[in-house]
């Protein structure tokens, strides 16, 4: 079977400094123009940008790739040159299939028009025939969930029913390739669900689908491969939870210990972070036995003389950026009696300490994401994303011999369990209290 797109060597180069915008009159076009001119004659040299460089790949029918990076990796580029809003400065890009592209919010809608008019000009600038568009109109709208304000022009609308409403439009155009760049950077959980849920069925009908995305969890959730990109490059590609695994422990987040220069620390007037380290059996580590507690420590600066109600707080993520769990120094989150909490606290550095008991995390890769926040009312004060990594290596302690191989799940946890005897002939008596229990 062919692939569905290939992409062949695509290099993608732009001039710093060049104006975006149209030139107004003849004169301005002329004066720009002499001026390119006069540069090549001087041989002097235009700023440059690769945004791509040299990217290769394939994709089959099917399948959902994630392309993932960090800002500026070029992958918002990749996909205008896919969606033919751009042309690339070399290589190839071969598609077999119609294209359905979402890469801004409300592509293609007039703010004067109504939800209604919008949805066919939409639907037309997306290549939908009008057939097409009233067959799908009622699944759009109910799947926008915009149905009471169809008739309303759209300069009324927010953004989150813009970002519903395009992508409804995209999604129900039925493409064999469908491009969503950022699609769940706006909404809330329940129309993120859905965009997955439909983006899952797009793939499950044979078609197939290009994630763009910095949400880690969605990629995984969706996605079957994935493409890592790196100032333009392929740095990486193949499955998608080996590939974001990578992403997030190359390059760009931490290990077992963590310090910063109060001049630089993370952090605002009242609060800064300074340190934060990963602590096992009395030394700082970036890899923990499975059965062995892992100690979190955070120093952090208190600016401001007799504030109260600090909360330091942790995100405790997997490999691929979920979150397993939260947890603080408040009272509500502690197991202990915390002093400081309700304390007024003076200018100085504190340390709150957070331990994880043995034998409940899985193996492999985790993040720490740190946080200061203040409550009466919720202000988070200071925020240092994937702070620290660390590893969880399974020495055997919870495994039998003769099991299997993984334990599924992000945790791993020692649970009560006890079985008791019946007897032989016990059966009757075993179905009525069976009948008890469920009555």
């Amino acid at each position: 079977m062919r692939p569905v797109l290939t992409v062949k060597n695509l290099s993608k180069r732009y001039s710093l400094g060049a104006g975006n915008a149209p030139y107004q009159t003849l004169r301005d076009s002329i004066v720009v123009n002499l001026k390119k001119a006069l540069s090549r004659v001087s041989n002097t040299p235009t700023p440059e940008v690769m945004a791509l460089q040299d990217v290769s790949f394939d994709v089959e029918p099917g399948e959902a790739v994630g392309i993932i990076g960090k800002n500026g990796a070029g992958k918002s580029t990749l996909l205008k040159i896919l969606s033919r809003i751009t042309e690339p400065t070399q290589g190839r890009v071969e598609i077999f299939g119609r294209i359905g592209s979402l890469l801004e919010v409300g592509t293609g809608f007039h703010h004067e028009l109504s939800g209604r008019e919008n949805i066919f000009l939409n639907g037309a600038v997306l290549g939908m025939k009008r057939f097409e568009i009233r067959r799908q109109f009622d699944a759009i709208v109910d799947f926008a969930g915009v149905g009471r304000f169809i008739d309303t022009p759209v300069k009324r609308y927010s953004s989150g029913m813009y970002m519903r409403l395009a992508f409804a439009v995209a999604a129900h155009l039925e493409p064999e390739i469908l491009l969503v760049d950022e699609v769940l950077a706006v909404g809330d959980a329940e129309f993120q669900q859905k965009c997955l849920g439909k983006m899952r069925d797009v793939r499950q009908h044979g078609r197939t689908v290009l994630f763009v995305s910095h949400n880690m969890p969605a990629v995984a959730q969706l996605c079957t491969r994935a493409i890592l990109l790196d100032q333009g490059r392929v740095a990486y590609s193949g499955g998608v939870h080996e590939v974001v695994e990578k992403y997030l422990t190359d390059g760009h987040f931490g290990g077992g210990e963590i310090t910063w220069d109060q001049n630089r620390a993370p952090g605002n007037k009242k609060f800064k972070l300074l340190a934060a380290r990963i602590i096992e059996q009395g030394r700082i580590t970036n890899e923990v036995n499975i059965d062995q507690e892992v100690v979190i420590e955070i120093d952090f600066l208190n600016l401001v003389p007799d504030s109260k109600n600090i909360c330091v707080n942790i995100y405790l993520l997997d490999a691929t950026g979920a979150v397993i769990l939260s947890t603080g120094t408040t009272p509500a989150a502690n197991a202990k009696e915390e002093k400081w909490f309700r304390q007024p606290h003076p200018k100085g550095i504190f340390r709150s300490r957070c331990t994880i008991p043995a034998n409940f995390l899985n193996e492999g890769l985790h993040h720490i994401t740190l946080y200061v926040v203040t409550l009466g009312p919720l202000s988070v004060e200071v925020e240092a994303p994937h702070a620290l990594s660390f590893h969880v290596i399974d020495n055997g302690a919870m495994r039998e011999p003769g099991g299997g191989s993984d334990w599924p799940g992000a945790v791993r946890v020692r649970l009560p369990w006890e079985t008791e005897f019946l007897g032989l002939d016990n059966e009757r008596e075993h179905l009525v209290q069976a009948e008890k229990i469920s009555t």
